[in-house]
């Protein structure tokens, strides 16, 4: 009797480790090791991305004329609104949006290619091409954003699409904004299907492996799309069993009792 108890006692431990093994994240990190993140990994602009740009200087007048989404006056320099009135800073940010091509047009400054570049690099150009024009000693550029957009769906706990707000974001981020797989979530298989280019491409990550790290997909582009498959079970049966959660709980007075059994009878 006691070494059928144990038995049972022991498969039931072993399951439980096994069920665990299936869930855990990067189960071959190493946290010793130290890797250089690449600055290829930054988001870099696309084609029809929508972005916002202001130029400042100690001289505001004189870098009206590059922010051409805002009415100014013409003797003070100040941008105004439709009334007349001064805008504030909110309503001086002028939304663009780089043409198919990747180029962006700019009032003065002239076109800027902006396919494969950060938002860094293309503002320290624009404030290069203006120092050139001779229009300002000290242009100060400042590139946003306008709708940077993630989708997560499949099996995490909150679907949906997120604005991003930095220049980097992983995998692992954009399902922490999604709330995380449910249970159900196969881990091994999370899909990331990206275009870029006019084409269509797709890769299959592993979240127990730290091998996902060296994968170009790990770190996310604008509009990337983020799929978590189901397991088996969730595929076969389309729904949660509604006696599943009895089982469990059947099973875990089972193992109570056979502890406590053999406690007595030692």
């Amino acid at each position: 009797m006691k070494k059928l108890l144990f038995m049972m006692l022991a498969a039931a431990v072993l399951a439980s480790c096994s069920s665990q093994k299936r869930v855990l994240y990067l189960q071959n990190l190493d946290t010793q090791a130290i890797d250089r993140i690449a600055d290829t990994y930054q988001i870099r602009l696309k084609p029809l991305d929508r972005i916002t740009l202001i130029v400042n200087s100690q001289r505001p007048e004189l870098a009206a004329p590059f922010n051409t989404s805002t009415s100014y006056n013409s003797l003070t320099g100040t941008p105004i609104d439709g009334s007349g009135v001064a805008a504030s800073n909110n309503a001086a940010l002028q939304v663009l949006t780089i043409d198919k091509n990747g180029v962006l047009d700019l009032p003065i400054v002239g076109p800027i290619l902006c396919t494969g570049k950060t938002r860094h690099e293309v503002s320290e150009e624009i404030a290069r091409k203006i120092v050139e024009s001779g229009y300002l000693t000290d242009p100060s550029v400042n590139i946003q954003f306008a709708d940077m957009l993630i989708t997560v769906t499949g099996e995490v706990n909150r679907p949906g699409r997120f604005n991003i707000t930095t220049d980097r974001i992983s995998l692992l981020d954009a399902l922490a904004l999604a709330g995380d797989l449910t249970v159900y979530g196969q881990r091994n298989d999370v899909t990331v299907i990206r275009e870029e280019e006019g084409k269509r491409t797709s890769a299959q990550l592993d979240l127990t492996s730290t091998d996902i790290f060296t994968s170009p997909y790990f770190y996310l582009q604008q509009n990337d799309l983020v799929y978590v498959k189901p397991n088996k079970y969730k595929a076969r049966t389309g729904e949660v069993d509604p006696n599943r959660s009895f089982y469990i709980s059947l099973s875990s007075i089972a193992i109570s009792l056979a502890t406590l059994i053999v406690t007595l009878t030692k």
